[in-house]
C-alpha cells in the first residue's frame, strides 16, 4: 500500500476545505465535503484534538473494493504505516478522512474514484474508476510544524510539554541537544544542558526561534535549514564540537528542560528581574506597603557589597520611601509572597556616583546585581477598600508628604505622593455635600503642585494636562493658568501660552510670577520670529538662485525685497502685541 500511495507531487495536497465540523455517532455514515467522501464511525476516539496539515500520522488500515475485495493491509503487515497529513503523500480521500479523526479511533472511509486513483486506476490491484473502502485506525501522529512559515524550520513533537506558558525574548532557558547532519553525524551535544537568553541565541539561530514556541519539558526535533543554521559558510569545529559543511541542513533533538522569566521592570529595559523561585497567589506590594525582605547586593565581579535581613529576622521597610535603591524598589513591587528573584539595576536606578558600604566601594555608574527574597508584605489600604471619610483622610496624609518631598527638591517621588493622593478623591459622585466642598480644594492644590512636579522633571505635556484639569474644576485659577502658560512655552507653544498669561494677567494685574513669565515669552516670540525670518529668507534665497539657472534672468532683488518684508511684518507683529 506504501508503494500505492505514492502520489505525483501534490496531487493529494488537502485544499482549503474544513472536514472537522461534522459531529459522528457510533454507526453513524455521514458524508465529508462536497466531493463525494463518506466516513463511517466504528469507534469513538480519545479528547478532541485531530492532527493537522504537516503532523506525521501513524494508522493501521485494510483497503477492499467494493466487493469486499482486499487489496492491501498494514494489519498484515504488523507494521503501521506513517505519512505526513496534507503533503500529497496519499490519496486526497485519505488526507481529507484523516484529518477528522482522533487519536484511537477507527472510521470507514468510503472513497469515490475522484478522490482516490480515478480513471487510471492502480493496476493490477484497483481498476479505473474505483471507488474504494478503507478500514482506518488512527493510532498516533506527531505535530510537525513549520514554525517559519518559509520551510526553513520543521519541529516534530516527540514529547508534549507541560501547561501553556511560552519563553519570552528576555527569559533565560535551559536546554538539552543533540545536533546532527542529514548523514547522522553529531556536530554538537550538551551533556548536562546549556542555559542562554532567548535575545542572545546558541549554536544556531533556530535554537532561540525554536524554544519561544515550546513548552516546559517538551522534547522536539527539528529539521533546520542552511538559512537557520550556519548557511553557505558552514561552520568551522570549535572545541569538542564538529564542522558542519557549507548549505548543511541540521537535525536537532532539542528539549526545553526549565526556563527563567526574565521581566522588564522598567520601560527603558535597565532594571530587569529574573524569577528564581515562584511566590505565592497573585498579590504584589503597592507603592507605601510594608515589605520583609531578604537580600544580598553584589557588583557585575560578584564582589558583595550590601547584605539586608536573615531568617531570623527580615529586613523590614516602606516602598517608595528611598530605604532602598530605586531599582529594587520598583522590582519588590512586582513581587509574590516567597518569590525569589536575581534583579540587575543600571545605574539610572542605582548609584550614579561612588558610594562606600561596610562591605565594599561601589563605583561610579556600577550596575548592581540583588538576590531578594521577599518574605512578607502588608499593602497600604486601596482607596476602594475606604469610605469617603478615609479617602479625604488619606489624601490630606499624601498630599503632606508630598510639599514635605518637594521641598527637599525630590520631586518624582513628590509627584508619585500628589498623584495618589488626586487618585484617593477623584471619584466623589459617593460625596455627601460637605465632603464634596472638603474634597475640592485638596483635588486642586494636589494636580497643581503636581503640576510643578511635572514642570521640574520637564514632563511638559503632563504638567499642562494637570493645569488643564485644575481649570475645569476653576476656570479662574491664576497658578493653573501660569504653570500651563509655562508648560506651552516649553512645548514651543506660543500662541496658548500668550492666551493663558493675558487671562492671569486680567484676573491678577499685579502678580509679578506672571509678568516676569510674560516677558519671557516676548524674548522667546522674538527669537522664534528671527529664527523663523532666516529659515524663509534662505529658502527664498535658494528659489532665487534656483529661477536664475532656469531662466538666466535674475530674480535676486526681488526675493531680497520679499525676505525684507517678511523680516518686517514680524517684528512689527511682535512690536504691536508688546
Amino acid at each position: 500500500m506504501a508503494d500505492d500511495f505514492e502520489l505525483p507531487q501534490g496531487a493529494g495536497m488537502m485544499e482549503n476545505e474544513d472536514f472537522g465540523d461534522t459531529v459522528f455517532k457510533v454507526g453513524e455514515e455521514k458524508e465529508i465535503g462536497k466531493q463525494g467522501l463518506k466516513k463511517l464511525l466504528v469507534k469513538e476516539g480519545e479528547g478532541w484534538e485531530t492532527p493537522e496539515t504537516g503532523d506525521e500520522v501513524e494508522v493501521h488500515y485494510t483497503g477492499t473494493l467494493l466487493d469486499d475485495t482486499k487489496f492491501d493491509s498494514s494489519r498484515d503487515r504488523g507494521t503501521p504505516f506513517k505519512f505526513k497529513l496534507g503533503q500529497g503523500q496519499v490519496i486526497k480521500g485519505w488526507d481529507q478522512g484523516i484529518a477528522t479523526m482522533k487519536k484511537g479511533e477507527n472510521a470507514v472511509f468510503t472513497i469515490p474514484p475522484d478522490l482516490a486513483y480515478g480513471e487510471s486506476g492502480s493496476p493490477p490491484t484497483i481498476p479505473p474508476n474505483a471507488t474504494l473502502k478503507f478500514d482506518v485506525e488512527l493510532l498516533s501522529w506527531a505535530s510537525v510544524k513549520d514554525i517559519c512559515k518559509d520551510g526553513g524550520i520543521f519541529k516534530k513533537i516527540i514529547k508534549e510539554g507541560e501547561k501553556w506558558e511560552h519563553p519570552k525574548e528576555a527569559d533565560e532557558v535551559l536546554v538539552k541537544y543533540e545536533a546532527r547532519l542529514e548523514d547522522g553525524t553529531v556536530v554538537s551535544k550538551s551533556e548536562e544542558g546549556v542555559e542562554f537568553y532567548v535575545k542572545d541565541g546558541y549554536f544556531c539561530p533556530a535554537f532561540a526561534i525554536a524554544v519561544k514556541t515550546m513548552k516546559k519539558d517538551e522534547k522536539v526535533l527539528l529539521t533546520v535549514k542552511p538559512q537557520y543554521g550556519f548557511g553557505h559558510q558552514g561552520r568551522e569545529a570549535i572545541g569538542n564540537d564538529v564542522a558542519v559543511p557549507p548549505n548543511a541542513t541540521l537535525m536537532v533533538d532539542l528539549e526545553l528542560v526549565s526556563w527563567k522569566v526574565v521581566d522588564e521592570v522598567t520601560d527603558d529595559k535597565k532594571v530587569l528581574k529574573k524569577i528564581l523561585k515562584q511566590g505565592e497567589g497573585y498579590e504584589r506590594p503597592n507603592d507605601g506597603a510594608v515589605v520583609k525582605v531578604k537580600y544580598t547586593g553584589k557588583l557585575e565581579d560578584g564582589s558583595i557589597f550590601e547584605q539586608k535581613g536573615s531568617d531570623e529576622e527580615p529586613f523590614e521597610f516602606m516602598t517608595g520611601e528611598e530605604q532602598v535603591v530605586d531599582g529594587l524598589d520598583r522590582a519588590l513591587m512586582t513581587m509574590k509572597k516567597g518569590e525569589v528573584a536575581s534583579v540587575s539595576v543600571a545605574a539610572e536606578y542605582g548609584y550614579q556616583t561612588e558610594i562606600k558600604t561596610d562591605l565594599a566601594v561601589v563605583p561610579p555608574k556600577s550596575t548592581l546585581i540583588y538576590e531578594v527574597e521577599l518574605v512578607s508584605f502588608v499593602k497600604e489600604k486601596e482607596s476602594w477598600d475606604m469610605n469617603t471619610a478615609e479617602k479625604i483622610e488619606a489624601a490630606g496624609k499624601k498630599k503632606e508628604e508630598g510639599n514635605a518631598l518637594f521641598k527637599v527638591g525630590k520631586y518624582f517621588r513628590a509627584s508619585k505622593k500628589y498623584e495618589k493622593a488626586a487618585k484617593y478623591i477623584e471619584y466623589d459622585t459617593s460625596f455627601s455635600e460637605e465632603e464634596k466642598k472638603q474634597s475640592k480644594p485638596l483635588k486642586v492644590t494636589c494636580n497643581l503642585n503636581n503640576a510643578a512636579c511635572k514642570l521640574k522633571l520637564k514632563d511638559y505635556t503632563q504638567a499642562e494636562k494637570l493645569c488643564t484639569k485644575v481649570l475645569e474644576i476653576e476656570s479662574q485659577n491664576v497658578k493653573a493658568l501660569y504653570r500651563r502658560a509655562q508648560a506651552y512655552i516649553q512645548t514651543a507653544d506660543l500662541e496658548l501660552a500668550e492666551m493663558d498669561i493675558k487671562k492671569a494677567l486680567e484676573i491678577d494685574p499685579n502678580n509679578r510670577d506672571v509678568k516676569l513669565e510674560y516677558r519671557a515669552l516676548k524674548e522667546k516670540q522674538k527669537e522664534y520670529n528671527k529664527k523663523a525670518a532666516k529659515f524663509y529668507g534662505n529658502m527664498f534665497a535658494r528659489m532665487s538662485k534656483l529661477e536664475e539657472l532656469e531662466s538666466g534672468k535674475s530674480g535676486s532683488q526681488k526675493v531680497e525685497t520679499v525676505n525684507k518684508e517678511e523680516g518686517s511684518d514680524a517684528m512689527a507683529v511682535d512690536g504691536q502685541s508688546a
